[in-house]
């Protein structure tokens, strides 16, 4: 199958897949009142408290059918980034249920939060270290270099993984945010490895290319299955997606950029997800020196919420800065050499 047309394929199924699946989980979560307990000083969203949750499972499976119906779930990039995508969505699983069965927004500990998501992390910078076609270097935006970062690379990749599913996480606050961002950065990664696969790598190094075409495959395929969530999840969120959701992609993101080396692509895909942190990190610095909110509330969406701004509003506009964001970065890559 042409590489152009297994990315479409992919895209395609996905979408399906999870059209497919979306009512008949959505009518499951509603039996198992699986209800989404809103936090209290979000006083803006207390009428969504109740809204099914865990919803991230459709794209998750979704996404999974489709690529093993194209055969990319034999590549080891793709079969690697499916299983730590799936493996972050069942720890946010695990925080959903929690939430769910004691009906309240309290689900793991931080700290158990993050020692899950550092274990899983751990094991995929071993593996990325360990990969000959990955190794230890990263490419810098805009030019043809690498920086060989040696030891450093684990630790580096392993605080890459959790900051960027905890930043995802923190920006899972409006109906659809999280989706509609995922997806215009998805499709620029499956268009950066396309670009990779096919204009940077040689034709004599057939394995890598094989490797790097997987990944845009699974970026493909992420796309759709998400594309076809927002279905149920654009406001008035039918069903959110939950930790299960927002911690899979999270994963999924930091997988594709790791796997590319260009870890430093977050900086443009993920850019409303670092505002995201950065408006929390700074919320809660001022106001322990101070005794002042720097914001009417963070993350920031929720800030433009308390000034005013429709949710819908909001949502498009993070949607576009992403886009933008990911074209420029997208240029970005075209500097790119192969060694």
């Amino acid at each position: 199958m042409a590489v152009g047309l297994k990315y479409l394929t992919a895209a395609l199924a996905a979408f399906a897949a999870a059209a497919l699946l979306s009512y008949p989980v959505l009518t499951l979560m509603r039996k198992l009142k699986a209800g989404q307990t809103v936090l209290s000083y979000v006083d803006k969203h207390a009428g969504k408290s109740g809204t099914p949750t865990m919803g991230g499972v459709i794209f998750i499976v979704a996404a999974a059918l489709a690529l093993a119906l194209v055969g990319e779930m034999d590549v080891t990039f793709c079969a690697v980034a499916c299983a730590v995508t799936a493996a972050y969505g069942l720890l946010g699983f695990l925080d959903d249920f929690i939430k769910v069965h004691y009906r309240h927004n309290q689900g793991l500990k931080a700290y158990q939060k993050v020692v899950g998501q550092a274990g899983i992390a751990v094991i995929v910078a071993v593996f990325c270290y360990r990969n000959a076609h990955i190794s230890s270097a990263i490419y810098l935006p805009f030019t043809s270099e690498q920086v060989d970062l040696g030891w450093a690379y684990i630790p580096c990749c392993m605080l890459f993984f959790i900051a960027v599913t905890n930043a995802v996480n923190l920006t899972d606050g409006l109906d659809g945010l999280v989706a509609k961002c995922s997806v215009s950065g998805f499709v620029v990664l499956a268009a950066a490895a396309f670009y990779f696969s096919s204009a940077v790598i040689p034709q004599g190094e057939a394995l890598y290319r094989e490797q790097i075409t997987s990944v845009g495959v699974f970026c493909a395929a992420m796309a759709g299955a998400v594309t076809a969530f927002i279905w149920l999840n654009a406001a008035p969120a039918s069903i959110f997606m939950g930790d299960t959701g927002s911690l899979a992609l999270g994963g999924a993101l930091a997988c594709a950029c790791a796997f590319m080396k260009i870890p430093l692509m977050t900086l443009f895909v993920g850019i409303m997800y670092i505002v995201s942190c950065i408006s929390v990190i700074v919320q809660v610095l001022v106001y322990k020196a101070k005794g002042k909110r720097v914001f009417l509330m963070a993350p920031f969406h929720h800030h433009l919420e308390y000034k005013g701004i429709k949710e819908s509003k909001i949502v498009t506009y993070y949607t576009l800065i992403t886009t933008v964001a990911g074209v420029v970065g997208l240029i970005s890559c075209m500097a790119w050499s192969y060694d």
